[in-house]
């Protein structure tokens, strides 16, 4: 069986180094790279199965990579930084990341999330899902809301697939978080909340105010595609 390939992109060759080891250790087949310029060239050579990628970096930083990145593929990215803060997180997956670790990391966590993304795929139990305003073709990674398409980032594509293929029903935090985040989500909540926020900036006339994305308190979310609930 042929192993899976990393593409680790760190300017802090410590930490290269640490990665290789743990990742080697789990039969992964590893590639580095010290920015995001030469990760893209990597990436074309390599066909690496998941990016793992610092954001602070000379030349084209880790926001720019996921950005560039997604404009060709939807092969997993995970951030790996030690930046914390709700923007840092909110930046990078509205540039594309599917998953956000903060340093220092436990190699159990680093590796459990690894292998969450690796075999988490969007949902698809139809290719096509239309409900009330909103369809979505999975196949196409493609969404329409009262026929206007929609520019979506893959974990938004992906949080809205999830609540379309329930709509009108309350979704727990929990399931939500299993369907987008995979097996391994017990961090993932405050990561939820930032894309739902940064979904209902896209679909409500009025985010703040929202008519689609309904937040029902202390259980998760409902979202509203018909007028009888």
């Amino acid at each position: 069986m042929e192993k899976q390939k990393i593409l680790v992109v760190d300017d802090d060759m410590q930490i290269v180094r640490v990665l290789r080891q743990i990742l080697a250790a789990q039969g992964y087949s590893v590639r580095t790279a010290d920015d995001g310029a030469v990760a893209l060239e990597i990436f074309a050579e390599a066909a690496p199965d998941l990016v793992l990628t610092d954001l602070q970096m000379p030349n084209v930083d880790g926001l720019e990579l996921c950005r560039q990145l997604r404009t060709f593929t939807e092969v997993p990215i995970v951030v790996l930084s030690v930046r914390d803060s709700e923007k840092d997180i909110v930046d990078a997956l509205d540039s594309g990341a599917d998953d956000y670790i903060t340093k220092p990391f436990g190699a159990a966590e680093l590796l459990a999330r690894i292998r969450s993304v690796l075999r988490r795929t969007p949902e698809r139990s139809a290719e096509t899902i239309e409900s009330g305003d909103f369809r979505i073709d999975i196949a196409a990674h493609e969404v329409w809301l009262a026929d206007s398409p929609l520019r979506l980032t893959p974990k938004e594509f992906e949080l809205l697939a999830c609540l379309l293929a329930h709509p009108n029903r309350i979704l727990t935090h929990d399931f939500i978080l299993k369907k987008v985040w995979g097996g391994y989500y017990a961090d993932q909540s405050d990561a939820l909340r930032v894309l739902v926020a940064s979904l209902r900036k896209k679909i409500e006339p009025e985010p703040a105010n929202p008519k689609y994305l309904i937040t029902e308190p202390w259980i998760g979310y409902r979202l509203v595609t018909s007028g009888s609930l």
